[in-house]
C-alpha cells in the first residue's frame, strides 16, 4: 500500500529524465511514473518511506535545479488519490460533481489529497497537465454538502492556495457530463 508519495514537476524533459534516474538512485523508493507533459514539463511520482522520499526528492530537485517547477512530499496520502491519477474511475452514483482547476501539477495533488480527506467523497480524475497547456484538475463525486466541503478544502489546502483557477460544484448533473469525463 501506497502511504507516502514524493512529486517533482520540471519545466525541461531532459533534466526531468535525469532527476528520476537521481531519486531512484538516492534512496530506496518506488516509481509510479515518469514522464513529459504539457507544455514541455516533466513528471516524476514516486512512493517510499517518509525518509527515503524526502531524500529522494532532495537529490532529484538538485539535479533539476533552476529548471524545478514545484516539489512535494505527502505522508499518509489517501489511496483515492493514485488511483485517480493513474485512471479515471468510473463513477458509481450521480449525485454532485465538483472540479478544481489549477495552475500547477503538484497543487492539484495537494487538493485532491485534502478534498479526498475532508469528506465522503470519491475521486473521479486527477490530471496532471497532459493536453491542457500544464495546468491541472481533479474531477470527484458524492453527495452535495460533501463535494462542496470538500472542494472547498482542496482549493484551500496549504500549498494549492495561490495556484486555482477556479472551481465548482454542480449539483445533480445530466448524465452526459459524467459521461464525457471518464
Amino acid at each position: 500500500m501506497i502511504e507516502t508519495i514524493g512529486f517533482l514537476e520540471l519545466n525541461s524533459i531532459a533534466k526531468g529524465i535525469e532527476a528520476a534516474d537521481a531519486i531512484l538512485k538516492a534512496a530506496e523508493v518506488d516509481l509510479i511514473f515518469a514522464k513529459p507533459s504539457c507544455p514541455g514539463k516533466y513528471h516524476v511520482l514516486f512512493t517510499g518511506e517518509v525518509a527515503a522520499v524526502k531524500a529522494s526528492l532532495d537529490a532529484g530537485a538538485a539535479v533539476g535545479g533552476a529548471h524545478v517547477v514545484d516539489q512535494c512530499v505527502i505522508p499518509r496520502v489517501h489511496p483515492q488519490v493514485i488511483k485517480a491519477i493513474n485512471l479515471a474511475a468510473p463513477p458509481s452514483e450521480h449525485n454532485a460533481v465538483g472540479v478544481m482547476e489549477f495552475f500547477s501539477v503538484t497543487a492539484s495533488i495537494y487538493g485532491a489529497d485534502a478534498a479526498v480527506k475532508a469528506a465522503d467523497v470519491t475521486l473521479l480524475d486527477v490530471r496532471l497537465g497532459t493536453g491542457i497547456g500544464g495546468k491541472s484538475f481533479v474531477i470527484l463525486t458524492g453527495e452535495v454538502a460533501a463535494v462542496s466541503e470538500a472542494v472547498r478544502c482542496g482549493i484551500q489546502a496549504e500549498n494549492s492556495q495561490g495556484m486555482v483557477v477556479s472551481s465548482v460544484v454542480i449539483p445533480n448533473p445530466r448524465q452526459e457530463i459524467f459521461d464525457s469525463l471518464m
